[in-house]
């Protein structure tokens, strides 16, 4: 027991600590800064669809917006078999820099992606999603890090405005947050581990297609651009902006299909674990380690209980405890300072719980194509 004891402690401890501080250390000490410049480069931004009514029209307007020449920018919308008005939307838009392609059955983002590859025309493609909205100057801050020759990917960064009357909302953007300063420093390190899929950018050179089945296109995509030699790093003023409001049944949804995706990972491309991936560490303890916390947090908790003397007594105690915090936040008991803590606990806890979730689903062959 003492063994399984320090096994799972080891285990969140490198994951979830001793990794963003070798990054701290890394992006500090040792740093790869990317070298920008202003540049315009021909852009094409591509958007894959599926029963986008409720978003479409303001997002169409936001593009337009986008302070960029217009000689210079094309937009490409891909409707993946849409039921309701999309496809109406897109045949009434009057714009002669947005083309669309309909595609007539439902086949997945990542097949509706590679149609728009296709009909790409510019350098630079850029990807998007529909519901979130791009700040006026974000795509010019975008293209800016291509002035650098090892840049082959570049993320933007996604602001969201969480519901300041929601708790558990409080909890997933402190996550958030802390994610971002990860990849801000996996990318002064060298390079990110996946990009931000609400805005990113790709040299059109270095997209390969994407396997029909994959749900993470901004995890793919980018490792396919790390091992051809390129870097993928990060601008935190490439903003985007979502108003989400996340509960946490729709968080503890989002996560598992996110997780399941991480898994599909490691089918879809087996070479992430050898040393064609240059970034196979970063990979391992950013993405491989997560999906095992919550059997070390069931080990750690198990090993407490048997052994229940010394360190392992107060282990307990502090579990017991942590775990006592994210049930204040489910009664909606609000204490203070408390309170906060409480609203970091249940997040850890749903996202964990999620990840034991995708295991599950992966294992037992659940599939998911759209999803939101």
């Amino acid at each position: 027991m003492k063994l399984l004891f320090w096994l799972s402690f080891s285990l969140i401890f490198l994951a979830y600590a001793a990794y963003p501080i070798w990054l701290y250390f890394m992006a500090r000490f040792w740093p790869r800064p990317v070298l920008r410049a202003r540049i315009l480069p021909r852009v094409t931004i591509l958007i894959a669809v599926h029963n986008e009514e409720k978003y479409l029209r303001a997002k169409l307007n936001n593009l337009a917006k986008l302070d960029y020449p217009a000689d210079h920018i094309e937009s490409i919308v891909v409707s993946d078999g849409s039921t309701d008005k999309t496809n109406d939307i897109l045949a009434a838009w009057k714009n002669a820099n947005l083309r669309t392609v309909i595609l007539p059955n439902p086949c997945g983002k990542a097949t509706a992606l590679n149609h728009g590859v296709v009909e790409a025309k510019g350098e630079i493609v850029v990807f998007t999603d529909a519901r979130q909205w791009i700040d006026s100057g974000a795509l010019k801050n975008l293209v800016s890090n291509f002035a650098d020759p090892t840049v082959g990917c570049v993320s933007g960064e996604l602001n969201i405005g969480t519901d300041a009357s929601s708790a558990f909302a409080e909890g997933v953007g402190i996550y958030w947050q802390l994610e971002k300063k990860i990849r801000y420093c996996e990318c002064l390190a060298g390079s990110m581990v996946g990009a931000t899929g609400a805005f990113y950018a790709v040299r059109r050179n270095l997209l390969r297609p994407i396997p029909p089945e994959t749900i993470l296109d901004d995890v793919y995509v980018p490792f396919q651009v790390v091992r051809q030699g390129q870097r993928v790093v990060f601008d935190h003023t490439a903003l985007a902006w979502d108003n989400l409001k996340p509960g946490p049944r729709q968080e503890f949804r989002r996560k598992v299909r996110t997780l399941i995706g991480n898994y599909q990972l490691l089918r879809l491309a087996p070479w992430l674990l050898t040393r064609s991936n240059p970034i196979r560490f970063q990979f391992v303890c950013h993405k491989l380690l997560r999906l095992l916390v919550p059997f070390a947090l069931l080990g750690l908790l198990i090993s407490t209980l048997w052994l229940r003397k010394d360190i392992y007594q107060l282990a307990l105690v502090l579990q017991l405890v942590f775990y006592s915090l994210a049930a204040l936040n489910i009664f909606r008991a609000r204490i203070g300072m408390v309170s906060r803590l409480s609203d970091i606990s249940l997040t850890f806890i749903v996202l964990n719980t999620a990840a034991a979730v995708a295991f599950l689903y992966f294992i037992t062959g659940r599939k998911a194509v759209w999803a939101r």
